[in-house]
């Protein structure tokens, strides 16, 4: 295989997940125009996890005895969502289409390792959910070690000419803005916004310094006192600015292999209109 040309972008691969939610092939058409834009590789991905026969004795039976009428069926949904995709590409020469019976989430972490960049669809919960297709961007973000660039329903395109960040002194956050570059280089405005009860900037200045090294045009923005809500600030704040991206580390934590959020990272996934970038 001959080795592709670094992109001075910074982003060589996009990928896609797709499902068979309504918003699927116009989440497809955003991370087709970024692969326009970047210069990128663009790949769709989805699975399905086969479900095996249950028996009276409430076992489920082995995997290799899953029902022909089982495959035909996850079989029809994968060939479905590849339509959504190919859809969506369009005519582009540089894409790829990957696909299994499997975890839907733990494939796409897997295939995370061919892309800078992972491209999912919100799932709050009054969004409308693919059950057999759909994944977690919350675990997604904290288990790929990629950045996430989570989608709300019906956008179908991401300008990321003005952007936020949403910045916290801390490791997340640090990664975020790194992993968030290729985009901030090419916004018009950068506004680097900390959110705190502190008297202190928290470093949002330094931050700005650093990106104007990069020759990002950004300023810092400091809300000091106290904030019902740090997710609702950044979104009210997102939307005086004329921002449809916001960037931002990813905290939780596991337990017996779930992922609990707490704060802005639960609240932005849950209400935010613009897109968000998470990185863990």
């Amino acid at each position: 295989m001959s080795a592709r040309k670094p992109d001075a972008s910074g982003f060589a691969s996009i990928m896609a997940h797709l499902d068979l939610g309504p918003w699927a092939e116009a989440r497809g058409r955003l991370a087709a125009s970024l692969a326009d834009e970047f210069g990128a590789r663009l790949i769709g991905v989805a699975a399905e996890q086969l479900i095996a026969p249950i028996y009276s004795d409430g076992l489920p039976n082995v995997a290799e005895e899953v029902t022909d009428e089982e495959r035909l069926r996850a079989s029809g949904d994968l060939a479905a969502a590849k339509r959504a995709f190919e859809a969506a590409a369009g005519g582009r020469n540089d894409v790829e289409w990957r696909s299994a019976f499997a975890h839907p989430e733990r494939f796409l972490i897997e295939q995370a390792r061919a892309a800078d960049l992972i491209v999912v669809g919100r799932w709050a919960t009054y969004d409308e959910r693919d059950p057999n297709l759909g994944v977690s961007p919350a675990a997604v973000a904290m288990e790929c070690g990629r950045p996430i660039l989570v989608i709300p329903p019906e956008k179908d395109y991401l300008a990321a000419r003005t952007i936020v960040v949403a910045w916290k002194d801390t490791r997340e956050a640090r990664r975020a803005v790194r992993d968030a570059l290729p985009f901030l280089k090419r916004a018009h405005e950068v506004h680097v916004v900390a959110v705190t009860s502190a008297p202190s900037d928290e470093g949002a200045e330094d931050v700005c310094a650093w990106l104007a090294g990069h020759g990002v045009n950004c300023r810092p923005s400091i809300r000091a006192g106290e904030t019902t809500s740090i997710a609702d600030e950044l979104s009210d704040l997102s939307v005086e600015m004329g921002a449809d991206l916001i960037v931002s580390g990813a905290y939780g934590h596991s337990r017996m292999r779930e992922w609990f959020f707490g704060g802005a990272t639960r609240d932005l996934l849950e209400t935010s209109r613009a897109c968000l970038l998470m990185s863990h």
